[in-house]
């Protein structure tokens, strides 16, 4: 079992989006995006990933800095491809066409020494649910603080 290192999360896409189903899928990148990701210099916020013509699988908007001691730097913001099985390409798809829902990067990690990317299959949140959302999470808030202050009376 390889260890995974989390680099990036996108915290927002939790907060905007109902996750219903989550892949992993390998990178395609050049020689010194790589070593930014290593260093932790990529963001999410603003990324989505799509379908071209052909099929194939593309994350678009995802920032990867420029590494400084590269010689031939590559575009922050270039089209990435992202690499899965043909049987999870032609699911995420049909899901894709037919329901309507999108694809969202959720985090870029490290897994055996290869960058892989967690893409959800998300539907967008209405306001209403954003705001149960926010509630929901206070009254939790609320509720763990309570149970400190009162076990702390007792003792």
């Amino acid at each position: 079992m390889s260890e995974v290192k989390v680099i990036a999360r996108n915290r927002k896409a939790r907060h905007e989006y109902e996750i219903l189903d989550s892949l992993e899928v390998g990178l395609v990148l050049e020689g010194s995006e790589i070593k930014s990701i290593r260093e932790g210099r990529v963001s999410l916020s603003g990324s989505y990933a799509s379908f071209d013509e052909k099929g194939q699988l593309w994350v678009y908007q995802m920032h990867v800095a420029e590494y400084p001691q590269a010689r031939d730097n590559h575009e922050p913001y270039r089209e990435r491809k992202l690499l899965a099985h043909g049987r999870q390409l032609r699911k995420l798809s049909r899901s894709v066409m037919e329901k309507g829902y999108t694809l969202i990067p959720l985090d870029v990690h490290l897994s055996g020494g290869r960058a892989k990317l967690q893409l959800g299959l998300c539907r967008g949140k209405k306001k209403y649910d954003k705001r149960q959302d926010i509630a929901e999470r206070d009254s939790e808030r609320k509720m763990r603080t309570e149970m400190k202050r009162v076990s702390r009376d007792y003792d």
